[in-house]
């Protein structure tokens, strides 16, 4: 393999930011959002029924629905696992929060230096776990014929309308992390191939950055 390229303080001048597992996690679960978001809106509204022809007509689509969504909560909780430590919220991330004017006019220079994720990014990661939590719970109390015998006509309608509320804003989230992902410029590049530059590390993750050449100084 050959030698990466270096600077002139021998730093590599492009980082590992996602490994090959995770790049792997993220795309299985970004494809099946996609088959559960288009499997549900069939489901949602009749405006929509003309998506049942994607998975095989309506009853194949009631029965594919929930067996991809447990797939995604799967596959998207082992991400989450992975990236758990790297999203706690800290006193620089409140900061950030608080400059959320500087942020949306691109002024990071006057932005705390942020770790592996910002802020945003935080916020965002937890109101996805949140999400898949409710859905998963919602989504097993609709789930015939397996498990809403077991609940009364409300609960099951109550669970609809809260699964269905849910799934508004899970859609309505991860359409703004992939209008995110193609506005920060070298995003897409880093969940494609696994790496970013020590350029976009410096203006985006500087306090990762930091924390990697710290890591790196001790080998």
């Amino acid at each position: 393999m050959a030698e990466p390229i270096r600077t002139e303080r021998g730093h590599p001048r492009e980082i590992v930011r996602y490994s090959a597992n995770e790049r792997t996690n993220h795309w299985l679960i970004a494809i099946s959002f996609v088959l559960a978001a288009l499997s549900g809106l069939a489901l949602y509204h009749p405006a929509m029924s003309w998506l049942y022809a994607l998975f095989g007509g309506g009853p194949w689509t009631r029965v594919l629905h929930p067996f991809i969504g447990v797939f995604m909560f799967l596959v998207f909780f082992l991400f989450a696992f992975r990236m758990l430590g790297s999203n706690r919220i800290d006193a620089r991330d409140r900061q950030w929060l608080r400059q959320i004017d500087d942020v949306a006019a691109g002024r990071e220079e006057k932005l705390p230096e942020v770790g592996r994720y910002n802020a945003g990014q935080k916020v965002l990661f937890w109101g996805l776990v949140l999400c898949m939590l409710g859905l998963l719970a919602t989504g097993i109390v609709m789930w015939q014929p397996w498990f809403a015998p077991a609940f009364t006509v409300t609960v099951i309608r109550f669970a609809s309308v809260v699964h269905a509320i849910l799934a508004t804003v899970i859609i309505c989230m991860i359409i703004f992390h992939a209008y995110s992902a193609f506005w920060v410029k070298g995003s897409m590049g880093a969940m494609v191939r696994g790496r970013v530059s020590r350029g976009w590390a410096w203006k985006h993750h500087r306090g990762w950055l930091r924390d990697i050449d710290r890591e790196a100084g001790r080998k």
